[in-house]
């Protein structure tokens, strides 16, 4: 007789913490301060398959590619929070960087029943961008199982598009099927099984990672300054102004911000500036 033995993934294993309904408020919150400390280091193990991952989207993008996130809950959300933080934070267009999340829109606010369990699911929702060989598509499951994650990436990889993933479970199945996996082990979650927790925030560091590296290496940022964004607000005009101060000689204020307004972007007043000089 053949025994089959189930391994529990580390996502799901039970927490290092019991009877968190008798704790008072300081431990329960000073305990999870005290897990969080340990997701850092498990992304800083990841920095080489992150490095790869970037390098090759950088690639694909200068080619006209673009990037593709695909997830199901947490992870959806995720994804389409760091996809729609980029174009006015580096002027980027905003179908450079694309969200997906199991589910369609209605996820990102109320789950949708079976949605994650759509093995085509993933790959049907790329359908319309009409995915290319120079886009890289990047597949956000903490689980690791998620088989509208699964599918999408494993029909992507078929068709010769570079693949990526975030999963926090050594040997996610995500994992075999991508070409650059990045699995952050950050253990069991403070409430058990509670991936929005740890695993999240390990995800949340990672997309940071991908899509801040990206957009520098893409020539969005001069220096340390975002010198695209876009002036969606008083703060952010105020903040291009003095980098318009920062980068010349200009010492007036209310004449470095109607360069910025007049041209649009920190980066397009002071190239007009100096090409007036």
């Amino acid at each position: 007789m053949t025994i089959h033995t189930i391994m529990t993934k580390v996502t799901e294993q039970s927490s290092n913490y019991a009877n968190l309904d008798k704790m008072t408020t300081a431990e329960l919150l000073m305990n999870m301060n005290k897990e969080d400390k340990s997701v850092p280091l498990a992304v800083e193990k990841c920095i080489p398959e992150i490095e790869k991952l970037v390098d090759g989207i950088v690639e694909r993008m200068k080619k006209g590619g673009r990037l593709f996130y695909l997830g199901a809950g947490t992870s959806g959300r995720l994804g389409i929070l760091d996809a729609s933080e980029i174009p006015p934070t580096y002027g980027a267009p905003f179908d450079l960087i694309i969200g997906l999340i199991a589910g369609g829109d209605t996820a990102i606010r109320k789950a949708v029943e079976n949605a994650e369990d759509d093995w085509e699911g993933g790959w049907r929702d790329m359908q319309p961008y009409n995915v290319g060989e120079n886009d890289v598509v990047v597949g956000i499951a903490a689980s690791g199982s998620t088989p509208y994650v699964i599918g999408a990436v494993k029909e992507a990889r078929k068709r010769g598009i570079l693949t990526g993933c975030i999963t926090c479970n050594p040997g996610a199945a995500v994992a075999a099927e991508v070409d650059v996996p990045i699995v952050a082990v950050v253990g069991p979650e403070f409430v058990t099984g509670s991936t929005r927790m740890k695993s999240g925030t390990a995800q949340k560091l990672i997309l940071n990672m991908i899509s801040t590296s990206t957009m520098i290496k893409m020539g969005h940022v001069k220096g340390n300054k975002m010198v695209d964004m876009q002036l969606s607000n008083a703060k952010l005009v105020d903040r291009g102004t003095r980098m318009i101060m920062g980068e010349t000689d200009i010492t007036d204020y209310e004449y470095a911000k109607s360069l910025l307004l007049e041209h649009g972007s920190v980066r397009n007043a002071v190239d007009f500036y100096n090409s007036q000089k």
